[in-house]
């Protein structure tokens, strides 16, 4: 290789700078002598050149952001004339490179520096890998200059036999930058710099190659459109004549699905099976059958809301607040549904996903699905409704009360005369987004047949791990449920199928005590009651007494719903008489005019019978506690000897009962027989006289092991002669050695109770720990007592043998 270092005597030349241009040698520029720089440098050169033979030279300098290169090429005024534009102009041709020294002084107002001549010559012979590198470089710029048109410069390229001047030649090319043409400019090696002008010009070819492909793509795109454009608009007009010839306008394909579909916001896979249906479409005849399923299909394809959601509003107060104004009591569930929200508002901000949604990773939340089980109106479908309110969602409610069906969770196949997509899936359409708060109403009263279990199909739907990928027999696409906040309510949770309450979070609602149902009725029923009625607030007034004795005396139940009509009874008796004369508004209801408005009361407390008409008043029958599909009640069970000359031994039970409550009766007889003499009870003579147990309201099934201390003081009542107490009911399971075991429903029965009139109740001792869940007013009015022993029971429910009253009976220890 030839050597940067000076072989030449050095110049003194005047500085002619190029903004965002590089002359490299060889080459031959115009340049404008209107600019003032230029001008200078070249009448520097001129001034110069008088005194010396040859022509003016100038040293061309590139100057990038104000910062002069290094290195500058010699440059010879070729010609001073004009422009083709007129202004004046210099002819200037590059020949060879400058290494730029120090400043110096020199005639005129340019700038002269010293500089020394960069010696460029190639070696001689050139190696094999250089011959190579000088036809790899020949071959791609005639590809290029042959693309561009420019056939008479092909042959002075190929002429070129000097390496420097073949890489300087590159000056010429317009795709280089000026940060390009300044790195060829100061590579002073002409192998070197053949070798960066060859990869430059093989990348632009590259980029050249991928861009003609691009819009080679693009053009082969925009034919196919055009031509399927025309195609279409040609099928158009040949069905417009068809239906014309055949007087058909009902046919008119004025929805153009595919125009629809195109625009539709769907998910990709969606989009795809959505214009595949267009395709048999468009294929279909007319006069087919399947073109008016195809219609229905995409139809409700195109109005789910595939990519419509609405932003939570996770205001935990205001959530409370809401809850608080629109549900009275209920505290604990107000407290599980308020975690509820929380917990789903904290994972969202810290963009770990919602519970049962998916987060930013793809991974979704274990969630359960709340399950709100009560009584009948106690306020679970109201409570769905304050939570889609509370979280700012829209609300859906989904009866499945008789849903015998799996068709109906999962959709008809479309292959099905009047298929539909299923209950789920229109949930979804109604609610408008794919976040929604869906109500699934009497979940326990799903049934089977052969037809399916919907309650099986509802398994993938409340798993959060697997219903983001929700398949609908008659959609046939994944439906993401992922984001859907699903609620159940149920009356009974042991009617819903165990794998399906395994994936729910059981929230209990037990019933209103008396005086939480006085507030609901003052603060939401009788307003709602008034404007359905016709009458205001200052027409008529219903004293609190009144409705205490409403919910008291003329409804026994754990909700409200029955307490609302009574209400309603009331309104519409006092509308009636005011519209025929009889009273005048405005009117207040007291307690003692309910009587003549809506009647005598159904449910007076045994407490305010008169003592001879009491259930209790005989020996043999004793209270007792149970729990049902509509909350707690009071059980009666009565007991009766057959006269041992006529009746037959043994053991009877009446009043349709399960075989858990069978064998309780057999449990509690033995007892007896085996420990009479120790109870002081005459059960010598048993074996020779018929026992017969019976529950009242024999229409209704009962079962459970409840009542086994119930119907073991019956029979003990029985048999000692002594009444039991009339303000005493008990619940409770007894063994074979007398042993108070525990039971369910603690707090239901408890309400019951005390709707009843009843003071005093027995409970096993190991469900001494469900009282935190009683509410403190109902237990400050009652004398709860926790024995261990059905003995005690007997001493704390048997009044004494020659009274019928209640004795101050001490607490078991």
């Amino acid at each position: 290789m030839a050597a940067e270092s000076a072989a030449f005597t050095p110049l003194t030349l005047p500085v002619l700078p190029l903004d965002d241009e590089v002359v490299l040698p060889g080459m031959v520029v115009p340049l404008d002598l209107s600019d003032s720089e230029v001008r200078a440098a070249v009448e520097a050169a001129q001034a110069a050149a008088r005194s010396e033979p040859g022509k003016p030279r100038v040293l061309l300098v590139p100057r990038v952001e104000g910062t002069y290169a290094k290195t500058g090429v010699l440059g010879t005024v070729e010609q001073v004339g004009r422009l083709a534009d007129g202004d004046p102009g210099a002819l200037v041709r590059g020949r060879g490179r400058v290494r730029i020294g120090a400043g110096t002084t020199g005639p005129g107002a340019a700038l002269w520096v010293e500089g020394t001549r960069i010696d460029e010559t190639a070696p001689d012979p050139l190696p094999g890998q250089v011959v190579e590198l000088v036809k790899e470089y020949k071959a791609l710029a005639t590809s290029w200059l042959k693309k561009r048109g420019a056939w008479q410069v092909v042959d002075r390229v190929q002429a070129i036999d000097d390496v420097s001047a073949l890489a300087d030649n590159s000056g010429y090319s317009p795709f280089l930058t000026t940060e390009q043409k300044v790195e060829l400019l100061e590579t002073a090696d002409p192998v070197a710099r053949l070798r960066l002008a060859t990869q430059q010009l093989r990348d632009h070819l590259a980029e050249q190659e991928v861009a003609e492909t691009i819009a080679k793509d693009v053009q082969e795109g925009v034919d196919k459109q055009q031509r399927e454009f025309l195609l279409r608009r040609q099928l158009e007009a040949v069905r417009k004549e068809l239906r014309d010839l055949n007087g058909d306008q009902d046919g008119e394909e004025s929805d153009d699905y595919r125009a629809r579909v195109e625009a539709a916001d769907l998910p990709e896979k969606v989009r795809e099976a959505a214009l595949k249906e267009v395709d048999k479409l468009e294929r279909a005849s007319d006069q087919s059958p399947e073109g008016s399923w195809i219609r229905t299909w995409l139809d409700t394809v195109l109005e789910m809301p595939w990519n419509e959601r609405t932003e939570d509003a996770y205001d935990i107060r205001g959530a409370r607040a809401v809850l608080d104004a629109e549900h009275a009591g209920l505290e604990d569930v107000k407290d599980r549904i308020t975690e509820y929200l929380a917990v789903r508002k904290r994972r969202g901000d810290r963009g770990l996903g919602v519970v049962g949604g998916r987060d930013g990773g793809g991974r979704r939340g274990g969630g359960a699905v709340l399950a709100l089980v009560g009584p009948p109106g106690v306020g679970k479908t109201s409570l769905g409704e304050s939570v889609a309110h509370a979280m700012g969602r829209t609300f859906v409610r989904v009866a499945l009360g008789g849903v015998r069906d799996e068709a109906e969770i999962r959709g008809h196949r479309r292959t099905y005369v009047g298929a539909l997509p299923g209950r789920i899936v229109r949930a979804v359409k109604e609610a408008g987004s794919m976040n929604p708060v869906v109500l699934l109403d009497e979940i326990d009263k799903v049934g089977s047949d052969f037809r399916g279990d919907p309650a099986a199909a509802l398994l993938e739907v409340l798993d959060p791990a697997q219903n983001h990928t929700f398949r609908d027999h008659y959609l046939e696409v994944e439906l993401d449920l992922s984001d859907v906040v699903f609620l159940a309510t149920a009356n009974v949770l042991e009617a819903v199928p165990e794998a399906l309450a395994d994936r729910m979070d059981v929230v209990r609602l037990d019933g209103y005590t008396e005086d939480e149902k006085i507030v609901i009725a003052r603060d939401h029923l009788l307003p709602r009651q008034l404007e359905r009625a016709g009458l205001s607030a200052d027409e008529v007034v219903i004293e609190e007494g009144a409705l205490r004795r409403l919910a008291g005396e003329y409804t026994r139940e754990a909700g409200v719903r029955t307490l609302e009509r009574s209400i309603a009874r009331v309104l519409r008796k006092v509308a009636a008489q005011h519209e025929l004369g009889e009273r005048e508004l405005p009117l207040t209801v007291a307690a003692g005019d309910l009587r003549d408005l809506i009647g005598r009361p159904h449910h007076v407390p045994e407490s305010a019978q008169d003592p001879a008409e009491r259930r209790t008043a005989v020996p043999g029958v004793a209270t007792g506690l149970a729990v049902t599909g509509a909350g707690g009640d009071v059980l009666f069970v009565e007991a009766s000897l057959a006269d041992p000359e006529t009746g037959a031994a043994g053991l009877t039970l009446t009043g349709q009962l399960g075989d858990v409550m069978k064998e309780s009766a057999q449990i509690a007889l033995s007892f007896l027989r085996s420990h009479g003499a120790e109870l002081e009870l005459p059960v010598g003579d048993l074996k020779d006289r018929g026992v017969h147990i019976h529950f009242p309201a024999g229409a209704v099934p009962k079962d459970g092991p409840s009542a086994g201390i119930t119907m073991t003081t019956a029979l003990a009542s029985l048999l000692s002669g002594r009444l039991v107490r009339t303000d005493v009911a008990m619940t409770g399971e007894v063994s074979l050695t007398g042993r108070v075991l525990p039971i369910g429903g603690v707090k239901q029965k408890l309400l019951a109770a005390h709707r009843a009139g009843v003071t005093t109740v027995i409970i096993p001792k190991r469900n001494e720990p469900d009282l935190d869940d009683v509410p403190a007013e109902v237990l400050d009015k009652l004398d709860v007592h926790a024995v261990t022993d059905v003995r005690q029971v007997l001493e704390l429910a048997l009044a004494p043998a020659t009274s019928d009253a209640a004795p101050e009976v001490p607490v078991a220890a």
